[in-house]
């Protein structure tokens, strides 16, 4: 197999998990959580979300939770901003990574946030610019890239036009969600083709869900592709509040076991991941969504 030498391993549990948490997580639980996440070795920590707390209440003490984690040099900490009020909250933050998103499915946008594709990304035009000047890094997610809960499967040519829009607005990465988990290995190969024919590969990253118990194998399957970022979340949190039945992301703690068999790099420990998936698995009163992490205490 060719495969990348290195993969960047992007945790999202902080945001994209803990938002789909029914009851509210306090401050002092996503500091420990992120704390822990930063001590595994994570290099990338999406760690909360600017967005009206109305819409997204698990996301309200972002501001707290960036003020009281414990950065260490060379982490980024990404934060979600969808609109400019968002940013400026996150600048006055001090955060150095932001991230928008759009969706690969008109009817998933309009259901998520409430307007076309092409209205989504003019509202993320002046929110790039912005952070740019303030020299923050823009990342943007496209969601629905190999199946959406409405339209069904999206052809690869819809996901290509919303990623090269986003690239040229600004975004340094794209990272590609298969929000509902319908993909698999073959789809997820023919995506990253077809993408990769657009924008260079190293600008790719794999959001993938494990809904279908696909994860995995599309993830073996896109690395095959020359694709070296992931997203993964740990203890399997989160899933998607627009997509009846998205399981959890792939779990964080499964990718590193996978990456580790194969001799791909990351610089992440695999026990101090599995603690941070315990403390707040334990935490939540839920099992663990990792398959690894549950053989490793059993």
């Amino acid at each position: 197999m060719n495969l990348p030498r290195r993969v960047k391993m992007v945790e999202v549990a902080p945001r994209d998990g803990l938002q789909n948490e029914p009851n509210p997580v306090a401050v002092a639980v996503k500091v420990g959580l992120i704390d822990r996440l930063t001590a595994a070795g994570l290099p990338v920590i999406e760690s909360g979300s600017f967005v009206s707390p109305k819409w997204v209440p698990q996301m309200a003490a972002t501001a707290e939770v960036m003020e009281a984690i414990t950065k260490r040099p060379g982490v980024s900490y990404p934060v979600l901003t969808p609109n400019m009020q968002g940013l400026e909250a996150a600048l006055a933050a001090g955060v150095n990574e932001v991230a928008v998103f759009a969706a690969a499915s008109e009817s998933f946008s309009r259901k998520n946030i409430n307007c076309s594709i092409a209205e989504s990304l003019e509202r993320f035009a002046p929110v790039i610019d912005r952070a740019r000047a303030a020299g923050v890094r823009v990342r943007g997610y496209v969601s629905c890239v190999l199946g959406c809960p409405y339209e069904g499967a999206i052809a690869p040519p819809a996901v290509v036009q919303v990623a090269a829009k986003l690239a040229a607005m600004g975004c340094y990465e794209i990272s590609l969600g298969d929000t509902v988990g319908t993909g698999t290995p073959g789809r997820a190969q023919a995506l990253i083709e077809a993408v990769a024919a657009r924008l260079p590969v190293e600008m790719l990253a794999a959001h993938f869900h494990d809904t279908y118990g696909q994860a995995l194998a599309n993830l073996l399957a896109v690395l095959e592709k020359g694709v070296a970022v992931i997203d993964s979340s740990v203890a399997g949190l989160g899933g998607c509040p627009y997509a009846k039945g998205a399981a959890g992301n792939v779990a964080s703690e499964d990718v590193l076991y996978m990456l580790n068999g194969l001799g791909i790099e990351t610089g992440v420990d695999l026990d101090r991941l599995i603690d941070a998936g315990a403390f707040i698995s334990q935490t939540l009163g839920k099992p663990s969504g990792s398959k690894v992490a549950r053989a490793c205490k059993g």
